[in-house]
C-alpha cells in the first residue's frame, strides 16, 4: 500500500468513525455454511429452511456453527422505492421471514451482495444504494453480510472507498452486521480490511475442490494452493478481524458448481480432513458448502471434530506460523490460551514420510510466542491427539512417526502441571 492510500484511508476513517468494527462481533471466526458451492442459483426458501433444520439435528449448531448465509442469485430487483427485493419465486415468503425462522432455530443469518451496479452473477448489487441496503438488511434480520467485488475497478484506492461505505451504512443501520470483505486478496484487503470496518476479508482467489493444481490462478486454486498463499498474514489476523481462506469443500467429493473442476471427483477424506486442519490451525472462518441434510460419516466425523474446533475457536486468536517447509513435510504452530500450543504435521507428498522430531530443537522467540517470555521451549507438554482423541506422550522425548499421503497428525500440547 502506498503513503497516499494510507493516507486516504486514515482520512476516510476520520470522517467515518462509525465504520470502525464494533469490537463485539467477530472476535473468534466465524462458523457457518453458505449456498454457493453446493447450489448456486438453485438455492430458495426451502433448503435454506431445511438447512436450519439440519444443523440442530446433526448437532452442526452445537459444535459452533451458527451462521446460515444465502450466496449470490438470490435477489428479485429492486421496487418502485428502490429497495432490493429477493426472487419471488425462490423466496415467496421473503427474507425477513426466512431469518426469522433462522432465527428461531438460535441460529444467524447472512446475505450476499456486491459493490458494484450487479453481482459476480450478474443481479442486483448495492453501488449507489448502500445506505438503503443496509437498511433493508437490518429490517430483515441480517446478521452478516458478505460484499463481493465482481465488475468493480481494479484499483485498490477504490475498493477501499467503497467497503468503507457500506461498511458505515451497516454500522448507521441500527443492527450489529458481521462485514465479510471478498475481493480476492488482489487489493491486500489484510491491511486495510479492519480499518474500513471489516470483520474478514478473502485472501485468494475461489477455492476449488481439488488438493492442488500445477498454476494458482482465478478458477484454479486448490486446497494447498490456498495455503501458500497465507504465509506471512499472520499479523493481520485476529479476534475482531480475520484472514479469510475461503470456504471450506469438506464434503463436496466433486459434487459442487463452479467449486468442481471437469472431469475431477473432488477431495479425498484424508484431504478433507487436512484441509479441516490446516484452516482450524489458521483461525480461518469455518464455513461450510456441503449440503448439510446429507451428511456421510467421513464428513461428521470431521467437521463435529470438536478439540479440532476449539484449536480454531481458541480466545487467544492466533494465527498458525509455518515454522518448517522442507522435503514435502510442513509444519505449522499455533499459541493458544493459557500458554498450550497447537502443532500440525502435514504431508504434502505422494508417499509415506517418517518424521522424528525433537522438541528439544524448537525453540521460540518473543515475536513467535506471542508470550512475555523473552525465550520460550516447548518443554513439559502432554502431546493430545486431536483426531484420535487420547493423549500419545509429551515433548521429553523424540517424537517418532508416520503420516500417509496428504493426511496430518495435529497435537494439542497440554502443560503439565
Amino acid at each position: 500500500m502506498d503513503k497516499l492510500t494510507i493516507f486516504l484511508v486514515v482520512f476516510l476513517v476520520f470522517l467515518n468513525a462509525s465504520a470502525q468494527n464494533n469490537k463485539k462481533l467477530a472476535l473468534t471466526p466465524p462458523m457457518g455454511w453458505n449456498s454457493w458451492n453446493m447450489f448456486e442459483g438453485d438455492i430458495n426458501e426451502k433448503i435454506v429452511k431445511e438447512i436450519a433444520d439440519a444443523f440442530v439435528k446433526t448437532g452442526m449448531k452445537d459444535a459452533g456453527y451458527v451462521y446460515i448465509i444465502i450466496d449470490d442469485v438470490w435477489q428479485g430487483g429492486r421496487d418502485n422505492r428502490n429497495r432490493i427485493v429477493p426472487d419471488p419465486k425462490k423466496f415467496p415468503s421473503g427474507i425477513k421471514l426466512l431469518a426469522d425462522y433462522v432465527h428461531d432455530k438460535g441460529l444467524k443469518f447472512g446475505i450476499y451482495s456486491n459493490a458494484a451496479y450487479y453481482t459476480c452473477g450478474g443481479f442486483t448489487a448495492s453501488y449507489g444504494f448502500e445506505k438503503e441496503d443496509a437498511e433493508t438488511f437490518a429490517k430483515w434480520g441480517v446478521d452478516y453480510l458478505k460484499y463481493d467485488y465482481c465488475n468493480a475497478p481494479k484499483d485498490q484506492k477504490t475498493a477501499i472507498k467503497r467497503y468503507l461505505r457500506m461498511s458505515s451504512a451497516l454500522k448507521k443501520s441500527g443492527r450489529e452486521i458481521v462485514f465479510a470483505i471478498c475481493e480476492w486478496g488482489r487489493r491486500e484487503p489484510w491491511i486495510w480490511g479492519k480499518t474500513v470496518g471489516g470483520n474478514l476479508w478473502r485472501t485468494t482467489w475461489d477455492s476449488r475442490d481439488i488438493w492442488e493444481t500445477k498454476k494458482y490462478t482465478a478458477g484454479r486454486a486448490g486446497i494447498m494452493n490456498i495455503l501458500d498463499k497465507q504465509i506471512g498474514l499472520e499479523k493481520y489476523s485476529g479476534p475482531g478481524g480475520w484472514n479469510d481462506p475461503d470456504m471450506l469443500m469438506v464434503g463436496l467429493y466433486g459434487k459442487g458448481k463452479s467449486s468442481s473442476l471437469k472431469y475431477k471427483k473432488g477431495c479425498s477424506d484424508v484431504e478433507y480432513k487436512s484441509h479441516f486442519s490446516l484452516w482450524c490451525m489458521l483461525a480461518a472462518p469455518l464455513i461450510v458448502n456441503t449440503d448439510v441434510r446429507d451428511m456421510n460419516e467421513a464428513t461428521k466425523n470431521i467437521l463435529l471434530n470438536r478439540e479440532m474446533i476449539s484449536i480454531d475457536q481458541d480466545p487467544l486468536g492466533k494465527q498458525a506460523t509455518r515454522i518448517v517447509d522442507e522435503d514435502g513435510i510442513n509444519i505449522f504452530l499455533k499459541p493458544l490460551q493459557n500458554g498450550e500450543w497447537a502443532i500440525c504435521f502435514l504431508n504434502r507428498s505422494n508417499g509415506i514420510k517418517s518424521i522424528d522430531f525433537n522438541w528439544e530443537s524448537l525453540t521460540l522467540n518473543k515475536k513467535e510466542s506471542g508470550y512475555s517470555d523473552s525465550y520460550k521451549s516447548l518443554k513439559n507438554y502432554t502431546l493430545r491427539d486431536v483426531w484420535k482423541h487420547k493423549n500419545i506422550g509429551n515433548t521429553k522425548s523424540n517424537l517418532k512417526i508416520k503420516i500417509i499421503s496428504h493426511d496430518v497428525l495435529v497435537l494439542r500440547l497440554i502443560r503439565q502441571k
